[in-house]
């Protein structure tokens, strides 16, 4: 066995900077957890009307309704298998903002097709995206979405492109300062920038079986369809 970034990358797996590899070997076969500490510099969001959006996917632990800088930052990234037996890894994401938290819940677990990785959003897995994992030639990580769906219930649309945002990460290390750095750009087609963060962090290991899944780690219900 090995992790499902791993899987999903192949041979360009070998081409990242070795922590990220170690970072994204978190998993069942590798027994290890990470979390990640640090600051975002800064959270961002776009024009006035994407704001109550922002609010409402946040009320489901997705997306950011607030900009600022300085914004202490947790990421934790925990294996676990979900309730359909499939090897999932949490990208759970908590931001301190004055007088509040907010958390970006992310859960992802290896495509069918093998070649990508299947990304459920929120509490209750309401959006799910495809994600194109890629080294670059300087050893970080492009991360970027593709297709994005709704299910709730009987309903399973594609989100059309009109409303939904295209998401690029990009993850690299830097020797210098021993620490990862981190930028989050969402946007959309026609309406442009919705929402971002950048910043850095390092990382710490656990042993994922002694760790174990804290309450409250994992989506308050799981979807099964890809």
């Amino acid at each position: 066995m090995t992790s499902i970034f791993r899987t999903a990358m192949g041979r360009d797996f070998g081409r990242l900077h070795p922590e990220l590899r170690r970072r994204f070997s978190v998993g069942l076969a590798s027994g290890e957890a990470c979390t990640g500490r640090g600051v975002m510099d800064r959270v961002w969001h776009g024009r006035g009307f994407v704001r109550p959006f922002l609010a409402l996917g946040a009320t489901r632990h997705i997306l950011l309704p607030r900009a600022g800088r300085d914004i202490p930052f947790t990421i934790e990234n925990v294996p676990y298998e979900d309730s359909y037996g499939r090897e999932t890894v949490s990208f759970v994401r908590t931001f301190d903002f004055p007088g509040r938290s907010y958390r970006f819940d992310a859960q992802m677990v290896l495509d069918p097709r093998g070649d990508r990785v299947l990304d459920y959003l929120g509490t209750h897995q309401h959006l799910a995206s495809d994600l194109h994992f890629r080294a670059e030639p300087d050893g970080s990580l492009l991360i970027r979405s593709g297709e994005h769906r709704f299910r709730e219930g009987p309903v399973d649309v594609r989100v059309p492109e009109l409303v939904g945002g295209e998401a690029e990460v990009r993850e690299s290390f830097d020797d210098a300062h021993g620490c990862f750095r981190v930028r989050v750009r969402v946007v959309n087609r026609r309406f442009g920038p919705l929402f971002g963060y950048e910043g850095s962090f390092t990382a710490s290991y656990e042993d994922a079986r002694e760790r174990g899944v804290r309450a409250g780690l994992r989506p308050v219900r799981e979807e099964a369809r890809a």
